[in-house]
């Protein structure tokens, strides 16, 4: 009960700095809460099915640190933006694509998905596969793989997990 309660204040606030809505208007409150009741029976139908009583709290943790990763990588993909648009503009430049394998350090499954996502949302690099904790990538170039070489969106992606 109590991490249904919490979801539901997060999600009315997520509602309303989202909405943009403020007034009591009753048709714009009705359907504010008739989305966050939806939400919510739907996530306790996923809870049976999974078997697993409410919100875990390392996934709350996680979207309430989402919002510091999200703009970390907002920076990240209109850099990567800017680097291939140079490359596709840029005749003198040449292309070299490669792939590259790499070890996802997160420790769960959820987090390494995040991992491979943020991964292929960047312009100029795609996660191929994931098996275990090894992702293949696709890059453009190595400056294209940059961030995942250097291993900094493995950190970001684990201080996201972690809270760190």
């Amino acid at each position: 009960m109590r991490e249904s309660l919490t979801l539901a204040v997060l999600l009315a606030a997520l509602w309303a700095i989202l909405s943009g809505h403020y007034s009591t208007e009753p048709l714009i409150l009705a359907f504010a809460v008739l989305s966050i009741v939806l939400v919510l029976w739907v996530a306790r139908r996923m809870d049976r099915q999974a078997g697993e009583p409410g919100v875990p709290p390392a996934v709350l943790g996680l979207v309430l640190r989402a919002p510091v990763y999200a703009a970390w990588m907002l920076v990240k993909i209109v850099q990567a933006n800017i680097r291939v648009t140079r490359l596709l503009l840029d005749p003198r430049i040449t292309i070299k694509p490669r792939l590259i394998r790499t070890r996802a350090r997160q420790r769960t499954e959820l987090a390494r998905m995040i991992y491979a996502n943020s991964i292929t949302l960047t312009p100029g690099t795609v996660t191929l596969d994931l098996r275990g904790d090894e992702l293949l990538i696709h890059a453009l170039g190595p400056v294209s793989a940059g961030s995942v070489v250097s291993g900094e969106m493995d950190r970001a992606v684990r201080r996201l997990e972690a809270g760190r």
